[in-house]
């Protein structure tokens, strides 16, 4: 067995972009709580907004295949969609290998910082959580943009 990280050297520098989703189902007091800002730890949206940030820019420190890129820009949309709190983040960069993994780490870990400021409202009398599920994590698109002046070099 063997494991190596790809060699992108020889690859151009392009415009890179990938969008990736996911939701977490929740009781709907606890979705009713984000909404009206009751929650203990604060405000979800804010928080779990800046979680998706940092998490898209550490990914290559969590999966040691991921090249370390320079992101350009990242942003996160949250909505209720009935008893799911759903998570949409765009990653942009202008690099050699493209930023999808990126993209999945900041849906992952925003989704399970949403988890982990409610968790003390969807835990039952046993302390178990038969209700909240992460699920649905994908990737929705991916764009590889070449330009005529990187395609010329």
């Amino acid at each position: 067995m063997s494991a190596k990280m790809v060699d992108v050297s020889t690859k151009p520098e392009v415009f890179r972009e990938a969008r990736a989703r996911g939701c977490i189902k929740l009781r709907r007091e606890t979705i009713e709580r984000i909404v009206r800002g009751e929650i203990d730890k604060g405000d979800v949206f804010t928080v779990s907004k800046v979680v998706a940030f940092e998490s898209a820019k550490k990914t290559p420190l969590l999966l040691p295949f991921c090249h370390p890129v320079r992101i350009d820009h990242v942003s996160a949309d949250i909505e209720i969609d009935g008893d799911k709190l759903c998570i949409e983040v765009t990653v942009r960069a202008r690099e050699r290998t493209g930023v999808e993994m990126e993209a999945l780490t900041a849906v992952a870990i925003a989704l399970l910082n949403v988890w982990d400021m409610v968790k003390k409202y969807e835990k039952d009398e046993y302390g178990q959580y038969p209700h909240t599920e992460i699920s649905s994590i994908r990737v929705l698109s991916k764009v590889k943009t070449i330009s005529e002046t990187s395609a010329s070099t």
